[in-house]
């Protein structure tokens, strides 16, 4: 047996009132999703504890079945895995956006989704000013990016951009959790200079002269030390594959022993390469036992507030994903047990991530299904799975 996890990033929602009091999942038209579902079982799975951030990091590696509130270091070292950067113990990385802030806010997360290009050249520049020995600047994808303090305290609280647009800056700058707080002042001094760095750079300026919002500043958050995490092999006995757009996903699929592989053209967005990445998937089945596709679309239209877009792509994730994985994936010499699921809700109302459990279906070939006829927030509560948490999602698509 191959296994296809569909990772459908923030890809649940609550009920729009511009769409007559239905999520965009019961909105949007997917034919081929509610087919995966007809065929196969359904349920929900609480990704998050309550009493940890609801974060893509937390939420992913829940979904691989590991127990988070033992392996959780936070988002920075994953994508410090991913970027190939060896951490040493003494080492806290911390997941460091640039954003924009508009007269005293954070205006977005993502300055306006900055290309790699202009985010890379802003960097640069940060680099040449601000990095000592204790302070190194790493670039990433987009708005995405790593900053690595030695020994760093990861005792604060830094609060993640994309949960506080519209808010003060600094209100939301970072506190310490004890009384050593020279960590806390470190990441806001740096805060505060990467503003009058950036404000004038050129890069900025043809931003604001074309209309777009300008990376006028860095957002650390997310503090971490190196974790410890098993891999697939060594829990499971299984291969796997990673595939995804952003940074953070690779640094899970390296913990776990997950080979990536990067498609072109992959961006995070809406206009992703979404047929090269379902492609991919099943040629990946051919080498390793579990692959992870893992789509951001969605997520990133949740942020926006956008509600069209949101599920303008959960529509492309139905057309241009599951139709070729179920198609192709029939036509294989080994059984594919298929699973489609978010890690969790991006509400276009809050902007943000929530705790709620997530609908998912998992499809076993040799496996009655359920009478679950259409896939989504509501319709999967009735299905066989029920609500599963921990590892238990992972274990019943491995039949484990």
């Amino acid at each position: 047996m191959k296994y296809i996890i569909i990772l459908g990033d923030g890809m649940a929602d609550y009920p729009i009132k511009e769409f007559g009091n239905k999520t965009p999942l019961m909105a949007a038209n997917t034919p081929f999703i509610d087919e995966l579902c007809k065929k196969g079982r359904c349920g929900k799975l609480k990704t998050v504890p309550d009493d940890m951030p609801p974060g893509s990091e937390i939420a992913n590696m829940a979904v691989l079945g590991y127990d988070v509130k033992k392996v959780y270091q936070g988002r920075g070292v994953l994508e410090a895995a991913s970027m190939g950067i060896d951490l040493d113990d003494s080492d806290m990385a911390m997941r460091c956006n640039i954003i924009c802030i508009e007269n005293e806010k954070i205006k977005n997360h993502s300055a306006g989704h900055i290309s790699n290009e202009e985010a890379h050249e802003l960097i640069k520049t940060l680099q040449k000013e601000l990095e000592t020995d204790e302070i190194k600047f790493y670039p990433g994808v987009s708005y995405r990016h790593l900053l690595v303090i030695k020994n760093g305290k990861t005792n604060i609280d830094s609060t993640p951009p994309h949960d506080v647009p519209g808010t003060p800056f600094k209100d939301v700058l970072i506190k310490t959790k004890s009384k050593d707080n020279s960590t806390a002042e470190l990441l806001n001094d740096l805060i505060l200079k990467s503003q009058e760095i950036l404000k004038n750079h050129p890069v900025n300026k043809k931003r604001v002269s074309e209309g777009k919002d300008p990376g006028n500043s860095i957002w650390p958050w997310s503090p971490g030390n190196r974790p410890e995490m098993n891999t697939l092999q060594e829990s499971y006995g299984i291969s796997g594959a990673m595939i995804s757009a952003v940074d953070l996903l690779y640094g899970i699929g390296k913990y776990a022993g997950m080979k990536a592989i990067k498609v072109p053209g992959s961006t995070g967005l809406y206009n992703t390469n979404y047929e090269g990445k379902a492609k991919a998937a099943v040629d990946a089945l051919k080498d390793v036992d579990l692959v992870y596709l893992h789509i951001e679309a969605s997520d990133e239209a949740g942020h926006e507030g956008d509600h069209e877009l949101k599920k303008k792509t959960i529509e492309y994730l139905d057309q241009r994903v599951v139709k070729y994985i179920m198609e192709e994936t029939q036509k294989m010499n080994e059984d594919v047990a298929i699973a489609l699921i978010p890690d969790h809700p991006t509400p276009c109302e809050l902007k943000t991530h929530t705790h709620d459990p997530v609908p998912f279906i998992i499809y076993h070939p040799d496996e009655k299904p359920d009478k679950v006829l259409t896939y989504d927030e509501e319709a999967t509560k009735k299905g066989f799975y029920g609500l599963l948490k921990g590892d238990e999602f992972i274990k019943a698509l491995l039949k484990k």
